[in-house]
């Protein structure tokens, strides 16, 4: 049997499994196990052991329950509300209203996490409660939820990006600098398409509060400053390079239990409640990430990725061509491996290909991540909405339907910088003075 009709038939039991209702971690975990056991010469019992204590112990996952932890305090104490409460009179003529504080806040945050799964979590437990307690529509507010949670690796600084950068042996900061437009542009078409859907739907808006002055909706804004300062500081302090995203985290939580507390919105209760639902959270997406990466050295051991790369370099396509076809192959491997190891498994066939049709690595970079956040909204296995399944107990093939649009969206956006290189290169080129 070839490498590619294993990994058909590997995809094919993950889809069976999922389908049975096995939990997602252990059928991703059931899924390496089949593929070690019988198709590679390792043994598993070792590698899902070691597998499971390096996710375990990853010091840059660390950073992940303590940013969940910060969306639980804000959930569980009066610091969403009022953040709702100072946005909404700036966005009552907006057509979609409050809808675009799940782009507004994915964007803002994915900024300071670095993590689309932690990104997708936090913002999810602010939004959602209050969206649906003021009337929105929960399709559409899940679908933005589940694609703009993305904008967490797209948006610097990202682990992605620095894992790309280290592969393709290309500027660190230059990645980073290239990563703010595209995001913009992501946040861009995703408002877009909510003021388009609330222009056709009237009727699934919540009417507009009532008008307000220009003074008024100061005053209501004095609500986003505590919050708007600890995000801002904690930018900085990332930023100027003196705390880690973990570090960085660290003091999120921190920030949010003083705010809180200076509130008197914070009580024993709710700080318990909210340590609960963030280690509940935490443990279930370790435990994905865990199952995950024993199929991704099922992966490696069994050399599919590396044999679907070859067989690219062996259609000796045009430069636009080979661009077409990465987008597919990288979409399929998206169905069965985290971002990381897409990069990390195909770079050395891939990257020389890229270099010899004459596109730059840094644009290239920035190619594949967007591809990467296609991925984690891309059935079986997107992330992304196993952390909204988990959260709200809805199935994760509904949620793919309800983010069809933004998948859509993406699509868009992957195109024109396809098209317009300049949206991605521009940026770094002008800031580290490079000539054009």
């Amino acid at each position: 049997m070839g490498l590619l009709e294993i990994g058909g038939l590997l995809l094919f039991i993950m889809l069976l499994m999922l389908g049975g209702g096995v939990w997602i971690a252990m059928t991703l975990a059931i899924v390496g196990w089949v593929g070690q056991a019988y198709f590679t010469n390792t043994q598993p019992g070792l590698n899902l052991f070691s597998s499971f204590w390096e996710t375990a112990s990853s010091w840059e996952l660390a950073a992940l329950p303590l940013f969940i932890w910060m969306g639980e305090i804000l959930y569980r104490t009066k610091l969403s509300e009022q953040m709702f409460d100072g946005l909404s009179p700036w966005l009552s003529k907006v057509p979609g209203r409050l809808m675009h504080t799940t782009i507004l806040g994915c964007g803002i945050f994915g900024s300071v996490s670095g993590s689309s799964a932690a990104t997708c979590a936090t913002i999810a437990k602010v939004a959602l409660p209050e969206l649906d307690r003021r009337g929105y529509d929960k399709s559409l507010a899940l679908g933005s939820l589940s694609a703009a949670g993305g904008l967490g690796i797209l948006i610097p600084p990202s682990i992605t990006m620095v894992v790309y950068a280290v592969a393709a042996d290309t500027s660190v900061i230059r990645l980073f600098l290239a990563g703010f437009l595209p995001g913009f542009l992501l946040m861009g078409l995703f408002s877009g398409y909510i003021i388009w859907w609330s222009l056709r739907h009237p009727d699934k808006v919540p009417p507009a509060e009532l008008p307000t002055t220009f003074w008024q909706k100061i005053h209501r804004s004095g609500s986003l400053i505590p919050c708007g300062l600890l995000i801002v500081f904690i930018v900085w302090v990332l930023v100027a390079g003196i705390a880690t995203a973990t570090e960085c985290a660290a003091w999120g939580v921190v920030g949010s239990l003083a705010i809180a507390a200076a509130g008197r919105s914070l009580t024993w209760q709710n700080f318990w409640q909210g340590l609960v639902g963030a280690t509940r959270v935490s443990c279930m997406i370790m435990f994905i990430l865990a199952g995950a990466a024993f199929l991704t050295k099922t992966m490696a051991f069994t050399g599919i990725p590396r044999e679907l790369a070859e067989y690219v370099q062996s259609l000796n396509l045009s430069p636009y061509g080979l661009i077409a076809v990465l987008v597919v192959v990288y979409l399929i491997l998206g169905t069965a491996l985290d971002g990381i190891s897409m990069i990390m498994l195909t770079s050395a066939v891939i990257l020389p290909l890229i270099e010899k049709a004459g596109f730059d690595l840094v644009w290239f970079g920035i190619f594949i991540i967007m591809l990467i956040e296609i991925a984690e909204i891309t059935p079986p296995v997107g992330f992304n909405l196993f952390v909204l399944q988990n959260m709200t107990g809805i199935d994760s093939n509904r949620i793919a339907r309800m983010t069809l649009p933004f998948f859509g969206c993406m699509v868009l956006a992957i195109v024109l910088i396809t098209v317009f290189p300049d949206i991605v290169t521009s940026l770094p080129n002008w800031f580290m003075g490079v000539e054009r």
